[in-house]
């Protein structure tokens, strides 16, 4: 795929190229995480200073392959209003609705990763009080009881907006997977990968086939409300920047052309 959006574009400001950047390095971190799944799922962001539009990457484009330069504008209509490429029609019906409906979730991110979209697929999909990786997700995790099958109509992502919602950052999809949402990419991709982990401890513990520890409900209460205070800014940058950040480093040595 050719590059048609270079950081050298007088109509790109610093703020759209530090967005394509990081949105580039979710697509190759989420490789290097097994959160992939070939040419599909799909990783969004709303573009900065702008509210018709968001970045999608080309159709086709395998998650390894992604920088910052190949990002196309698409607007709520679907149609690509900067860069070049297809417009897969699942990702539009899913995020254009949840953006346009839901401007507070600036990035969306949905995977098929294994360990969630396992939960996903049990008649009782909900992330259990069990530990503490996991109850920091409580108070933040909707869930999708009913597949109606591929999101190729706009009103399925409609429907999903409607049960996110502004308040829940995550969506457990029946049957599907997960969509996580973050006022940034950065906070949104740290969600996603403590999620995987909290499912893949969860399943884990279940696979023994003993009893689950269940946390007492008012150690529970307890523990929501510490992470509902306002968590130490080391360095006046919350944890999940520092995570990002350091995730974006070892990109720096390894795949350096991501933020091509």
């Amino acid at each position: 795929m050719a590059l048609v959006m270079t950081k050298d574009e007088p109509t790109i400001t610093a703020a759209e190229w530090q967005a394509r950047v990081d949105l580039a390095a979710a697509h190759r971190l989420a490789v290097t995480h097994g959160f992939s799944e070939g040419i599909f799922n799909h990783l969004t962001l709303s573009v900065p200073g702008k509210s018709d539009r968001y970045y999608q990457i080309p159709f086709g484009l395998h998650w390894s392959e992604v920088n910052a330069s190949c990002f196309m504008e698409v607007g709520w209509d679907g149609q690509v209003l900067a860069g070049e490429g297809e417009v897969e029609q699942s990702a539009y019906c899913i995020h254009a609705p949840i953006h346009r409906l839901v401007p507070e979730h600036a990035c969306v991110l949905h995977t098929h990763q294994p360990y969630a979209s396992a939960l996903a697929r049990l008649e009782e999909q909900e992330i259990l009080a069990i530990g503490q990786t996991e109850i920091g997700f409580l108070d933040k995790i909707a869930y999708d009881d009913t597949y109606t099958g591929p999101a190729l109509d706009p009103s399925e992502g409609e429907r999903l907006a409607g049960i996110i919602g502004p308040d829940k950052k995550v969506l457990f999809m029946a049957n599907h997977g997960v969509a996580v949402c973050g006022g940034s990419v950065a906070e949104a991709y740290d969600l996603l990968y403590y999620l995987e982990r909290a499912a893949q401890v969860q399943l884990y513990a279940m696979w023994t086939g003993r009893k689950l520890r269940q946390v007492k409900p008012e150690v529970v209460s307890h523990t929501l409300a510490q992470y509902q205070q306002v968590w130490p800014n080391y360095g006046n940058k919350p944890s999940y920047q520092h995570h990002f950040d350091a995730l974006k480093r070892i990109l720096d040595r390894t795949e350096p052309d991501y933020a091509d």
